[in-house]
């Protein structure tokens, strides 16, 4: 089986690198475990483990270069210049991660420092993804197939006029894929391409990396301030580490109608606008018009940034509803980097347990707006539940 490796250290999503800013800032002495799911139950070929053994130690050798520094230095400026020599003597300790492999089922757990094993679930789950089409030996479409199935849909966006970022590098098919994805979006999307979460793809295609803040804020809040606090407390700590930079709040982490619960008015104005992540998203749109009208601020002043399993036919759907209402703009993950005429393989990274400043490992919790997407142990997801006041 031929090995997988990255090409650069920024192959991440950008909100992997700001929330690292943020927790060298905040919680540098914090430790979290995370933990792979197999929501898909894919099967893994014998010797699996061992070649995304590989795979992760080859990533020990990159490192941040002097014009990757000066691209972040430049489009990011919210980046302390301190953080950027951290992120330039950085480098991936494989130790973090352990792999095990028991029949057709692989384990996967990261555990460290979280300032240090922040970055790697998305490259981790983009090696998974690769390796396991050529451990397969599944045989995607061409290059050309691709590229003309991404041009009619870009096309088909540009149409509607509407904003579309790329947010697919955890599960897309390939670095190859993705690459070519980007390639045809910046050549064909100019009404409608605004760029991607992949810092390095951004990089190459000099546009300003786009992304805020993932579940594991809040969740690690939770862990340190209770359940009730969490929100309050994430936005607070966000806004001490960015200002008015990065503004756009996930809200599902403990249920969008209990983030509302806090999110008052210093935070509905100060932050740009809200992403949707799980759930009914014109059910969302609705409660969020409804909540920015309750606070006195017009709703067409801010945005949605819906995320969640998108394909054009949705994205149809939420723009004729959201139109005139509010701002909206659409991330857009494996429809553009892993439709490639094979069944995307469907699995996360979470984050699992924390261990604050001489404590012991505590279980932490995730209560999306869909039941299916929760996870925690049953008996910490039932204690979030009563203390929220979740039926």
């Amino acid at each position: 089986m031929e090995t997988t490796f990255l090409k650069s250290i920024l192959d991440n999503d950008f909100y992997k690198f700001t929330m690292q800013h943020a927790v060298i800032k905040l919680f540098p002495k914090a430790k979290v475990r995370y933990g792979f799911i197999n929501r898909g139950k894919h099967i893994f070929p014998s010797g699996f483990a061992d070649q995304l053994r590989k795979s992760i130690d080859a990533l020990a050798d990159l490192r941040l270069t002097k014009d990757e520094k000066k691209y972040l230095s430049h489009h990011c400026p919210y980046l302390d210049p301190t953080y950027l020599d951290f992120l330039q003597g950085y480098s991936f300790d494989p130790s973090e991660i352990e792999i095990t492999q028991e029949g057709s089922e692989i384990k996967v757990v990261i555990e460290g420092f979280w300032y240090r094993t922040i970055l790697w679930e998305v490259p981790l789950m983009a090696l998974i993804s690769e390796l396991f089409y050529k451990a397969n030996h599944l045989i995607r479409l061409n290059d050309e197939a691709i590229r003309e199935l991404t041009k009619n849909k870009i096309d088909n966006y540009n149409k509607l006029g509407v904003s579309i970022l790329e947010f697919g590098t955890r599960r897309r098919h390939s670095y190859d894929v993705h690459n070519l994805i980007n390639e045809t979006l910046r050549t064909f999307g100019s009404e409608s391409f605004i760029g991607t979460s992949n810092v390095h793809f951004a990089m190459v295609n000099n546009k300003r990396p786009l992304g805020t803040h993932a579940h594991e804020w809040f969740m690690f809040h939770a862990a340190q301030f209770g359940f009730k606090m969490a929100n309050l407390i994430s936005l607070e700590h966000w806004t001490q580490v960015y200002g008015g930079d990065l503004g756009i709040a996930l809200t599902d982490t403990y249920t969008t109608d209990v983030f509302f619960e806090q999110f008052d008015k210093k935070y509905s104005k100060l932050f740009d606008g809200v992403r949707h992540d799980s759930g009914d998203p014109i059910e969302f749109a609705q409660k969020v018009i409804s909540h920015y009208n309750k606070m006195g601020i017009d709703p067409r002043s801010k945005v949605i940034v819906f995320s969640d399993s998108l394909n054009f036919e949705k994205v149809k759907s939420i723009t004729d509803f959201c139109k005139d209402k509010i701002k909206m703009s659409f991330g857009i993950g494996t429809n553009f980097t892993n439709d490639v005429g094979l069944p995307a393989m469907n699995m996360v990274v979470k984050l699992t347990e924390v261990k604050l400043d001489n404590t012991h490992w505590q279980g932490v919790v995730k209560l999306s707006d869909e039941k299916n997407k929760n996870t925690g142990t049953p008996e910490m997801i039932a204690l979030a539940k009563e203390v929220l006041g979740i039926k």
